[in-house]
């Protein structure tokens, strides 16, 4: 692991700076942390849409034929065991569609997840 910076590197508060300098050049750890952020963005997704739903977790949880335990893990940023099966559940229970999409990350390596953004003239996806 990669030592702390010294007293000539600038103070931050800044997470993502802060990520960086702890895990210097190892691939595993930016493996990790990018593993960590993916399992957020995928939580996020799913509460801000039940959110824009009005929905409670146990609301969501009963039009997805499942119990607001499994929402509620799901929501967790924590999580890691989001299925593929269960987040077409969701979507079909927010009268929506996973949309899933394999693109280039900065890197090279890894997963962007996207956010659909609503178009008459096609599929546009952004980074979220």
């Amino acid at each position: 692991m990669k030592k702390m910076p010294n007293k000539g590197t600038r103070r931050t508060s800044d997470a993502g700076v802060v990520l960086n300098r702890m895990t210097g050049d190892d691939p595993i750890l930016h493996r990790l942390v990018e593993t960590a952020r993916e399992n957020a963005r995928v939580g996020q997704l799913i509460f801000d849409a039940r959110a824009k739903a009005k929905l409670t977790q146990k609301e969501l949880a009963k039009l997805a034929g499942t119990t607001q335990t499994v929402i509620s893990r799901l929501e967790d940023a924590n999580y890691e065991g989001h299925s593929l099966s269960m987040l077409g559940r969701i979507a079909a229970a927010l009268e929506r569609r996973v949309e899933i999409r394999f693109v280039r990350s900065p890197r090279g390596k890894g997963v962007v997840l996207t956010k659909p953004q609503p178009s008459l003239a096609g599929s546009r996806s952004v980074p979220i």
